[in-house]
């Protein structure tokens, strides 16, 4: 089996419910595994298995259930504000036109003349304006299900319908006539599609700036050395390409040539140049600001880090947290709802309530049926979570916080315990050889050249630090032979033909090598807080290095201002218990687990979690993504692996952990939206379909018209995503 993820655009959708009836449809087709769709951003997101079907086939079946499906393309916002103001703007036409006709002296024409003319304005209009919520209405409806379209136009082809049937005495029908009614609706709602549109295109204007952050230029070095310029998008990996200052890196290479500072604020969050030179990584859309780069192209389109980001914050915007599906439940069973509830206020006030309002009794029952229908609002309610993890998505992004799930946020916003990995979390994560311990069998410089070979093939912190400080020496040494790094314990291999042991004490012991000799000298290290490299050489214990790792600027306060927040903080490390005693005093963390083996992490998570705690687990390297993955938040340090970042929920970009409160901070401030965004949606409409219903004329004469309730209803909707708006207003800690 073969699987394959595509992204796409999707046109056609009105609401929230189109979104979600194409992700039951598509799920019901075999081969498909997964299938998002995000109305906000119009795109959705399909893992099928190619052995079954592709992606025309997908893109067919889409379309069959009323919907276009294509090719990414990026429609800014600005011409979709303009499609809706075009629409917007002959919908008002047709209503000022209508009411002067109405309320304006005409002389020369009756009232039959006006009657027709009120019809082609109403007619026009709702073949222009209006015809996209009929057409939506009637996707929906086929693909047995219900939206915000369809309440609108039952709605809007209720008063022009009973119109046409007065205007021609039809069934008996004569009298009064509502054409404006119909008119007016389309043209308010027209306004809150305009408006919404708006409010829409500010909240992914984030993920606009990263996408016009891309060079859509690069100039291509050939083999014989021209230059000419191409597009960003024919270039190839192993291509090499000339940037000068100023210009923008057109992708993620590495350079060959030249030397120049690299202004990487855009993507690193870093605020300082970066200086490059031969055989030091680029990234795509940094800025090179003094000299001439000369760079060979390792990634480009999807490949490169920009894209990767936006993909990201793309998937955490279609992602739906927990509380988002009880809205979705209660979204698909509100349309039926609403539709029940207007026949029962037609039926009441027709039947039961005629004598309330007199002669008039079938236009008021019609009328505030109508009202009842086009004041409901489920896009409020459905628009409630998306518009506000996408306001915060960005923001986070702005702040070099890159949130992978939205659920993420909002399990965040619960989190009661962080448990912080030592190496390359609370500390730098570059270490130093501070001791050289030998033997008297061993010298110092014989005791750190055996240590360089035997670290020569890891990529482990200690071991890189041991290489840097034996060429500072200016040792040298052999190749090791039979290499193999054993997790949590060091490292095992041959040189010169016999047994080279590196690593902690335990792996000093299952080799039954005894280390008595410096147990004093080794004390006194751990007490400082020094982490210890044991070497043994055919089978002969030579000697240990300490070495001391530097704790991060900020953690101390990240650490203080967490337990402001009620937050449990432990921290856990493979070292020992005396450098985690040291490490966690400086810190400010009293509780720690030492001698924390690689396995164990995932295991220490899951013991908080079975005691009821909520987990977030910040960590940078490969030893971290089972427990990463385990946690109810996975927290990833941007310095860290690439193993780490793709198992993590959310990225830490910039290095820093004081972005682990800001990170909380913005998800309980996302999370505090959204549940202002649903109160105020569920309020909405629990007080404004009993006053459209008309249950307050008897008492207070107090009634609604269709079109005002269409006006409302529009600016419902405008009114929750205007409110997630206001995250942007959110002071994160500097």
């Amino acid at each position: 089996m073969a699987e394959q993820t595509i992204k796409f655009d999707i046109t056609g959708m009105h609401c929230v419910n189109c979104a979600m009836t194409i992700e039951r449809k598509l799920k019901e087709v075999q081969g498909v595994k997964s299938i998002r769709v995000n109305f906000s951003t119009n795109t959705g997101i399909v893992t099928y298995d190619t052995d079954v079907i592709n992606k025309a086939r997908l893109f067919h079946y889409i379309k069959d259930i009323g919907y276009a499906a294509k090719e990414r393309f990026q429609l800014d916002q600005t011409s979709k504000r303009h499609i809706q103001l075009g629409w917007l703007f002959l919908s008002i036409i047709g209503a000022v036109a209508i009411m002067a006709i109405m309320y304006m002296p005409l002389p020369g024409l009756s009232y039959a003349h006006k009657s027709f003319i009120m019809m082609m304005i109403a007619t026009a209009t709702l073949l222009g304006p209006g015809m996209d919520f009929f057409v939506s209405a009637y996707k929906s409806i086929k693909n047995l299900s219900a939206n915000m379209d369809v309440l609108v136009s039952i709605g809007v082809l209720s008063a022009y319908i009973y119109s046409i049937l007065a205007l021609y005495g039809i069934f008996g029908m004569r009298g009064h006539m509502f054409f404006e009614t119909a008119v007016m609706l389309i043209a308010f709602i027209r306004v809150g599609k305009y408006m919404e549109e708006r409010v829409k295109g500010r909240a992914s204007q984030v993920l606009q700036k990263l996408l016009r952050l891309q060079a859509a230029r690069a100039r291509l070095l050939s083999p014989e050395g021209k230059e000419s310029e191409v597009d960003t998008s024919l270039l190839r990996k192993g291509d090499t390409v000339v940037i000068r200052p100023g210009e923008i890196v057109p992708i993620d290479g590495e350079v060959l040539r030249g030397t120049s500072s690299v202004d990487e604020s855009m993507v690193t969050g870093e605020s300082m140049p970066v200086v490059k030179q031969e055989g030091d990584k680029v990234i795509g859309a940094t800025i090179n600001k003094t000299g001439v780069l000369v760079v060979r192209t390792n990634k480009v389109g999807e490949e490169t880090v920009l894209s990767q980001i936006i993909n990201m914050v793309e998937e955490a915007q279609m992602d739906r947290p927990p509380i988002q599906r009880f809205v979705d439940r209660v979204t698909n069973i509100f349309v039926p709802a609403v539709v029940a509830f207007s026949l029962i206020t037609f039926i009441s006030w027709y039947f039961l309530f005629s004598h309330v309002v007199g002669e008039q009794y079938f236009i008021w029952a019609l009328k505030t049926a109508v009202a009842v229908l086009v004041i409901a609002c489920p896009c409020a309610m459905g628009l409630a979570t998306p518009t506000a993890i996408m306001v915060s998505s960005g923001i986070g992004l702005e702040r070099s916080i890159l949130v992978k799930r939205a659920s993420a946020l909002e399990k965040i916003a619960q989190l009661n315990t962080i448990i912080l990995d030592k190496t390359g979390t609370i500390t730098e994560g570059h270490f130093e050889v501070t001791d050289t311990v030998p033997l008297k069998t061993a010298q110092e410089t014989e005791l750190l050249t055996y240590a360089a070979a035997g670290c020569s093939f890891s990529n482990h912190p200690l071991a890189r630090s041991v290489i840097e400080e034996a060429e500072k020496r200016g040792l040298v040494w052999d190749t090791v032979q039979d290499f193999h790094e054993e997790p949590g314990s060091g490292i095992a291999c041959h040189y010169k033909g016999k047994n080279l042991l590196i690593g902690n004490k335990p792996l000093m012991v299952s080799h039954s090598i005894r280390t008595e000799e410096i147990e004093d000298r080794v004390k006194e290290l751990e007490i400082h807080g020094k982490s210890l490299m044991y070497i043994a050489y055919d089978q002969t214990f030579l000697g240990v290095l300490g070495l001391m790792d530097r704790i991060k600027r900020n953690v101390r306060e990240t650490v203080e201002r967490l337990k402001q927040m009620n937050i449990r903080t432990v921290m856990i490390t493979g070292d020992s218990e005396q450098v985690a005693k040291a490490v966690g005093a400086e810190a400010g963390i009293e509780e720690y687990r030492a001698r924390v083996l690689p396995a164990e992490k995932m295991a220490i998570v899951k013991d908080f979690q079975k005691n009821g705690m909520s987990v977030g687990m910040v960590g940078d390297g490969i030893n971290d993504a089972p427990a990463l993955a385990q946690a109810d938040v996975g927290i990833a340090i941007g310095a860290g692996t690439d193993v780490a970042k793709e198992t993590g929920d959310i990225i830490l970009i910039r290095n820093d952990v004081m972005d682990i409160v800001r990170a909380i901070q913005l998800g309980r401030r996302t999370l505090s939206k959204i549940k202002q965004n649903l109160f105020w949606a569920f309020f909405y409409n629990v007080v404004g379909i009993p006053i459209a219903a008309g249950v307050l004329y008897p008492f207070f004469g107090i009634s609604l018209k269709p079109e005002y309730a269409g006006l409302a209803m529009a600016f419902s909707s405008v009114s929750v995503v205007t409110n997630s708006l206001l995250l942007k207003r959110t002071s994160l800690l500097n």
